[in-house]
């Protein structure tokens, strides 16, 4: 009885107070209202934007060729994408796209403009990995063969769990070679034998490093100097 004697009273406090700062009560309540209706709407265009890129993404059609044979998405065409629909997952990957489209192309300096522009504007990506490979790969292409030495060499070290490394350490391993760094390249194709032993990527390494084991002359081994064991005299009776 005493509980609901007590409820009550804080009933009545509480209208009392309302009826006594109405005015200010009602414009506390429109704010929060209009504050609700503004995220709603936010989280309502933002879903909107990213289905109608997403959209716009899975519309592309391959180019016609006079030829007959299979047409390909150009460059430009995804990067229409990327640039109609900032910030939205679909952006991200036409970005992607758009700079395999270039490296396909042959456009290296373009495919790496794009990759770095793929990082830069979407940094947090779960595709991030894909985007360093490329951009050391387009290095490599460009034969800015040190620069893209450090690329590969810090992809693996610093996203060492990503799908991608082992194809960055067999390209790493290529570059080692052309460099003449047979030991170098002949540990990376070790480490691919044991991890990738039955892919494809293996395979190649499994044969890269039986023709460097051929090709690179075996080290002579240098036998350990021979110490003279000491004997000790004892006087013979």
């Amino acid at each position: 009885m005493d509980s609901d004697v007590a409820r009550l009273a804080a009933i009545y406090k509480l209208l009392a107070w309302v009826e006594k700062n109405r005015k200010p009560v009602i414009r506390a309540v429109a704010i929060l209202a209009v504050a609700v209706l503004a995220i709603w709407f936010y989280v309502w265009s933002a879903g909107e934007k990213e289905i109608s890129a997403s959209e716009a993404l899975t519309s592309l059609r391959p180019a016609a060729t006079s030829s007959g044979a299979p047409g390909v998405i150009p460059a430009d065409a995804y990067l229409k994408v990327a640039e109609r629909y900032p910030k939205t997952d679909a952006a991200a990957l036409a970005l992607l796209q758009a700079a395999a489209a270039f490296f396909t192309e042959g456009n290296y300096a373009e495919a790496k403009t794009q990759f770095d522009r793929f990082l830069r504007e979407h940094p947090q990506n779960p595709l991030r990995a894909q985007a360093l490979l490329g951009t050391a790969a387009s290095l490599g292409a460009q034969g800015k063969v040190s620069e893209a030495t450090a690329a590969y060499d810090d992809l693996i070290k610093r996203h060492p769990t990503e799908p991608v490394v082992p194809r960055a350490k067999f390209a790493l391993a290529r570059l080692y070679e052309a460099q003449r760094r047979p030991d170098d390249a002949m540990k990376l194709y070790e480490e691919l034998l044991r991890t990738e032993p039955n892919s494809s990527l293996g395979a190649e390494a499994e044969i890269r490093l039986q023709d460097l084991r051929r090709s690179v002359p075996v080290r002579a081994v240098q036998a350990p100097a021979i110490v003279p064991v000491p004997v000790l005299k004892t006087n013979q009776p």
